[in-house]
């Protein structure tokens, strides 16, 4: 079941982002981009000619983490243990082949750009008709390389599979994936800088690419979704 009381969603209307805040989020909506499902899963679609976030290449379909009143809730990791847990499948990729289906973030600071601490990426590999489950860790905020760690390697187009994303009050980093067929995750301790930085959670489908025609893009279904911030 989706717990939708501490969200807003992001959707790539085709001249500008639309956000739809936390309250209309919970009464009801429902659109081409974001669409409940009779067995109380929700299914996202990102077309890869769908417009952008401001300082973004691509275009998405996202869920981003509120208060329950819709205000933003950004956190620092050493004030609780923050876990983000999903059950879903990917239900198609664009050309690109890459779809984030999950993110821990950090807010915009003046002058910058927001970064991401990890992104979960679903990346099809047409070769083995599946798809692995990468996590795009990010060692310090100011870095612009990304390590790419394998969880998963054999996770089909609409299979169900789950994943977890904890971030503990120590700072230690915890992804986890189960899948029908393999188990993966990582562990990992945090650059102390990461202290200093308010982040966020973010879960839906994020395509990785923005060429093609409006059928060409990403879409995901989610069966499950919960946030939780354990104070010590």
């Amino acid at each position: 079941m989706l717990d939708l009381s501490t969200w807003n969603l992001t959707i790539p209307a085709t001249e500008s982002t639309t956000l739809i805040t936390t309250e209309r989020l919970n009464r009801g909506y429902s659109s081409q981009y974001f669409r409940p499902q009779r067995d109380s899963s929700v299914r996202f679609w990102v077309p890869v000619s769908g417009s952008r976030t401001l300082n973004s290449s691509y275009p998405r379909s996202e869920l981003r983490e509120t208060w329950p009143n819709g205000q933003l809730r950004n956190w620092y990791h050493h004030d609780a243990d923050n876990i983000l847990s999903a059950v879903l499948s990917v239900n198609q990729v664009p050309s690109k082949n890459k779809l984030v289906i999950g993110q821990i973030h950090a807010v915009n600071r003046p002058g910058d750009v927001g970064t991401p601490l990890i992104k979960l990426q679903y990346h099809f590999r047409p070769e083995r008709n599946s798809g692995r489950i990468e996590a795009l860790v990010r060692k310090h905020p100011d870095d612009s390389h990304v390590q790419n760690i394998a969880l998963v390697s054999d996770v089909t187009l609409d299979e169900r599979f789950a994943y977890r994303l904890r971030l503990t009050a120590s700072g230690r980093l915890g992804i986890t994936v189960y899948s029908d067929d393999d188990d993966g995750s990582y562990y990992r301790q945090i650059a102390s800088g990461w202290s200093r930085e308010q982040l966020y959670f973010k879960a839906g489908a994020y395509v990785q690419d923005n060429a093609g025609g409006k059928a060409e893009g990403g879409r995901a279904t989610f069966y499950h979704l919960n946030t939780l911030h354990r104070t010590p």
